[in-house]
C-alpha cells in the first residue's frame, strides 16, 4: 500500500515499489517533473520520445504503475502512445496522464479518445501534479487487488479442472468458445466478458465436492447427486464478493438448468433461465459429448449435434442456441479446429 510521504520509496498492495514513467524531450521538463515525484517517494524512469517510451510501457518486465507523457514529443506524440497502451490488454490498466501546452478543446477531446486518464497544463504545478499522481495510483491499487482476487478465482478453477484428466483445457475451450457465440448473437460486451469469465468459473463450486464423488468413473448414486447438484450454489458464493462478477454469477448458479424446470438447482424454467447461462450451457455440453468422459467415449461433432437436437424436442434446451452454434463451428475452421 502507499505508505510514506517522504524518505523510503511508496509500495502498492504487493509490497513492490511504485513506479512512474515520465516521457519528455525537453531534459528540463523532464527531471523537474521526476525531482518533484522522486522527492514524493516514487521511483521514476526517465525517457526522451514518444518511440521509448511506449517500448518501455509494453515491455512486461518493466511493471510501470503509472505514465506521464507529453503530448509533443519525436518520433510517436503522447496521443499516439496512450492509444497503443489502451489498445494492449496487458498494460490498458495503467493509468496515463498527458502532459500538454496545448489548450484547445479539440485537442483535449482527441485525449480522452486515446483512453488518457486525466491531464496537465504546462507548466505544472507542484501540488496539482502531486495529487492527481497520488489518485491515480490510488484507484490503480484498488484495480490491482480486484485483478488480485479474479486470478486467485481462475486459478482454483484450473485447479479443480486439473484433478480430472478427462476434462483438460475444458474451462479455457468454454470461455472462448461461449464468448464467440454470444458475438456471433450481437450480445453486449458486458455480457460477453461476462461469458468469457464464466466459462472459466462455472464449475468452481465443485470445489466442496469430495473427490470420491468428482472423479466416480461410474453413475452417481441419488445422494452423491445431490451432492453434486449443489455446486452452482456454492461456485455462487465463493465468487459473489466480488462486484465485477455480477453479471458471472447467474451464468454460474444457472448453467445446469432445463427449459423445461427438469434442471437444477433452481429448476428454472424457460425465459426465468438467462440467456448467458444457457449460452454457456449450450458449449458445455456440446464440449461433455465430444470429448472423452470416464463413463463413454466422445462422439463426433455431427452426432453431438444430433443428440443436443433430440434433447431440444425434449424441451431442454433453446433450439436456435444449439442452431447458432453448429453454424458458428461450421463457419468457423479456427475455432471447430480447436474444439474436439
Amino acid at each position: 500500500m502507499i505508505q510514506s510521504k517522504h524518505g523510503c520509496p511508496l509500495k502498492n498492495s504487493s509490497d513492490l515499489y511504485l513506479r512512474v514513467l515520465v516521457a519528455d524531450d525537453h531534459e528540463v521538463n523532464r527531471e523537474l517533473l521526476a525531482e518533484i515525484l522522486e522527492a514524493e517517494g516514487y521511483l521514476v524512469l526517465r525517457v526522451a520520445d514518444g518511440m521509448e517510451a511506449q517500448e518501455v510501457l509494453l515491455n512486461r518486465g518493466n511493471r510501470i504503475d503509472l505514465a506521464l507523457l507529453d503530448v509533443m514529443m519525436p518520433g510517436r506524440s503522447g496521443f499516439e502512445v496512450c492509444r497503443a497502451v489502451k489498445s494492449n490488454a496487458e498494460t490498458r490498466l495503467i493509468p496515463v496522464v498527458l502532459v500538454t501546452g496545448l489548450t484547445a478543446t479539440k485537442d483535449r477531446i482527441q485525449g480522452i479518445e486515446c483512453g488518457a486518464d486525466d491531464f496537465l497544463s504546462k507548466p505544472v504545478s507542484q501540488e496539482e501534479l502531486v495529487a492527481r499522481v497520488r489518485s491515480l495510483l490510488r484507484l490503480k491499487q484498488f484495480t490491482d487487488e480486484l485483478e488480485n482476487a479474479e486470478t486467485v478465482l481462475f486459478s482454483l478453477a484450473l485447479s479443480i479442472e486439473a484433478k480430472d484428466p478427462y476434462t483438460e483445457g475444458h474451462c479455457m475451450r468454454l470461455s472462448q468458445y461461449a464468448e464467440a457465440l454470444a458475438v456471433r448473437l450481437g450480445l453486449p460486451e458486458s455480457d460477453r466478458v461476462a461469458l468469457r469469465r464464466g466459462g472459466i468459473v462455472h464449475d468452481i463450486g465443485k470445489v466442496a465436492v469430495p473427490d470420491a464423488i468428482l472423479l466416480k468413473p461410474g453413475p452417481l448414486s441419488p445422494e452423491e447427486r445431490l451432492v453434486m447438484q449443489q455446486h452452482p450454489v456454492v461456485g455462487e458464493r465463493v465468487c459473489a464478493p466480488l462486484k465485477s462478477f455480477g453479471n458471472v454469477l447467474p451464468i454460474i448458479r444457472h448453467h445446469h438448468e432445463k427449459l423445461d424446470g427438469s434442471g437444477y438447482p433452481d429448476g428454472l424454467r424457460g425465459k426465468a433461465i438467462p440467456l448467458t447461462a444457457q449460452i454457456l450451457q449450450t458449449v458445455d455440453i456440446y464440449d461433455a459429448l465430444t470429448t472423452v468422459r470416464p463413463y463413454r467415449q466422445p462422439v463426433a461433432s455431427e452426432e453431438a449435434f444430433r443428440i443436443m437436437h433430440e434433447e431440444v424436442r425434449r424441451g431442454w434446451w433453446d433450439g436456435r442456441l444449439v442452431e447458432e452454434l453448429q453454424a458458428l463451428l461450421q463457419g468457423s475452421a479456427e475455432l471447430a479446429g480447436r474444439l474436439p
